[in-house]
């Protein structure tokens, strides 16, 4: 202001067009005396706005890529450093993936197993030691507990029994408990993925104007 007070960024130009004050451009100030507000026409208003438009066109130049280059910085170093941190967490996880893909993979194994022993099993027994009529009860008998079994696992999980989805739902288990085994913390590991994948969304949408404004020399030597 005229007393050589700091002016707020958040002060409308409204409010400070309405005293003088001292505008600085590269530690040079300059005097504005704007027109007083019962003065003002339509034709004083236009120069307002052309005023605002100045000032506005002034900052973007003075200071837009200067603001862009050190946000890009600081975004190059923040990815740096969630990537320094996921790197170990990366390597825990895919221990632990291979252990719950290896185990989940011999549990659908050992299902196929069982339902080839149940059938040779009924097929002997129908054949060889009993008849049809005999077996046919137990069959049923087989076939009704299997429907209820399912139908518990409806229950529980709320969830049809889809073979991929059972599959993915035992990987989960497996790769819990051994996650909780080895202390590894999914809920962080989560918002570093976040957090990391937020940074370069930023860092992308920052260099499409970047590159645009910048010398290519001055991008090169940065990268």
């Amino acid at each position: 202001s005229a007393d050589g007070s700091k002016v707020s960024e958040g002060t409308l130009m409204e409010v400070l067009l309405m005293n003088d004050f001292k505008l600085v451009i590269n530690n040079t100030a300059y005097s504005v005396s704007p027109p007083r507000k019962d003065k003002l026409s339509s034709e004083h208003a236009t120069e307002m706005e052309d005023v605002k438009s100045l000032v506005h066109r002034l900052f973007v130049a003075l200071h837009l890529e200067d603001h862009q280059i050190r946000k890009e910085r600081e975004l190059l170093q923040k990815l740096d450093c969630l990537k320094a941190e996921l790197l170990p967490l990366e390597q825990m996880k895919a221990r632990i993936t291979d252990s719950a893909d290896a185990k989940t993979s011999r549990l659908l194994w050992v299902g196929l197993a069982l339902m080839s022993t149940q059938g040779g099993a009924l097929a002997w027994l129908t054949w060889w030691v009993y008849s049809w009529d005999i077996m046919e009860p137990v069959t049923y008998f087989i076939t009704y507990g299997s429907a209820m079994a399912f139908y518990a696992y409806f229950v529980l999980t709320k969830q049809d029994y889809i073979y991929r989805d059972a599959k993915d739902r035992q990987f989960l288990h497996y790769f819990y408990r051994k996650s909780k085994a080895q202390h590894f913390n999914v809920e962080r590991y989560n918002k570093l993925k976040e957090d990391l994948a937020e940074a370069e969304e930023s860092l992308r949408r920052l260099r499409q104007p970047l590159r645009l404004r910048l010398p290519i020399q001055e991008l090169s030597d940065k990268d």
